[in-house]
């Protein structure tokens, strides 16, 4: 087969479908299956894959997104197919939630969650709007639809009425650099090279409202107000709406006292898991939810919302609460920060799930959905 998968939220560091893209193309090439795999992408600032996905034969499309959307959308409504977009390929992977009209080209989608239904203020206005118009018209024009979760899954049947037949969990997997880090020398030069705390909260993610990180400054100031030392770093770029965070932090008298290191080299993010006293992610909502599985792959104990698919990925190796329940919060952050038991049972329980995540499994598996579409009756 010849595969054609769209890396355009890699390319342009979308933070966790970016990872999905990139991590799952870089499995896909590293098989053996005799399979060619190219790579799409859109992208109006010249940016192109990074290494090792760049050796790979990609098509790139010199577009704005908002460009990119109008097409797909306007093949859907006019009837015109667009597979010379993808040159000769049998199957096209829309991994990013847009997927034009194909006649002849076989199609997968990946359905990452449906938070713009179930949290639509946590979305752009013209976002929202385009995916609640697109959305089933992608997902039934498909001939395969991944869901990355169960719970992602069982939101798509109930929302959307997607057949058994044609829809498959394909879990995502953690990166091999999410490994314990004990090298002295490395955690210290991190340590410096940031100016990271002795002791500290950890949370990482695109800042953004789903993220929930407001509850999570609130719990913060409660701890602070016990006296406690431990401080709070952020990792993770401003996304949208990301304005009443910053107005919260302020609020709360917090400014100053949390430590914003912006974007993290990939290299050095495990690091940051190694040297946190744990990891805090409240999300209000996730279709799988990578952030809390890299920490745990490092050892590093989590606290994390019971929220969607979390419970599913976290197991019994986080402990877990209702994602707007600050009292809760505040009690399982002090448990876990006072009982040097409890986080070596968290490390060692979160190295154990996270082991059952690989990009390599996850690769075949959807190299069996593409052959599945591809060998398909009437193809």
């Amino acid at each position: 087969m010849k595969i054609v998968l769209d890396v355009t939220p890699a390319v342009q560091q979308h933070a966790g479908v970016g990872r999905y893209a990139e991590q799952l193309a870089k499995a896909l090439a590293a098989g053996q299956s005799g399979d060619e795999v190219g790579l799409f992408y859109v992208d109006s600032q010249g940016r192109a894959p990074r290494a090792p996905l760049g050796a790979l034969p990609s098509r790139a499309l010199s577009w704005g997104n908002k460009r990119w959307r109008l097409s797909a959308l306007l093949s859907i409504y006019s009837g015109v197919a667009v597979d010379s977009m993808f040159g000769d390929a049998d199957v096209f992977h829309a991994t990013d939630h847009l997927l034009p009209r194909l006649q002849h080209v076989r199609s997968v989608f990946t359905l990452h969650d449906t938070a713009y239904i179930e949290h639509p203020e946590t979305h752009l206005p013209l976002n929202r709007w385009f995916l609640r118009l697109m959305m089933p018209h992608f997902l039934r024009r498909a001939d395969a639809v991944i869901c990355v979760s169960q719970f992602t899954k069982k939101e798509a049947v109930r929302r959307y009425g997607l057949g058994e037949a044609k829809t498959y969990v394909i879990s995502e997997g953690v990166d091999q650099r999410f490994r314990p880090v004990q090298e002295p020398a490395r955690l210290a030069a991190t340590r410096a090279r940031y100016s990271l705390p002795e002791r500290f909260i950890l949370f990482v993610s695109t800042i953004e409202p789903r993220k929930n990180l407001p509850t999570l400054l609130q719990a913060y100031r409660a701890l602070r107000a016990e006296g406690r030392a431990e401080k709070l770093v952020v990792v993770g770029r401003k996304g949208w709406l990301y304005q009443d965070t910053f107005s919260r932090l302020r609020q709360l008298g917090l400014e100053g006292e949390v430590v914003f290191p912006g974007y993290v080299a990939d290299e050095d993010l495990p690091v940051f898991y190694a040297l946190a006293s744990c990891f805090c992610f409240p999300s209000l909502y996730e279709g799988f939810g990578l952030a809390p599985l890299e920490a745990m792959a490092t050892g590093c104990p989590v606290v994390c919302s019971n929220a969607a698919s979390l419970p599913e990925v976290c197991g019994d190796a986080a402990v877990l609460v209702p994602p707007k329940d600050l009292t809760a919060l505040v009690a399982a952050l002090r448990r876990v920060l006072d009982d040097p038991a409890l986080r070596e049972v968290l490390g060692a329980r979160g190295l154990q799930q996270a082991g059952r995540f690989k990009w390599e499994d996850a690769a075949q598996k959807t190299l069996d959905v593409y052959r599945a579409v591809f060998l398909a009756e009437g193809h």
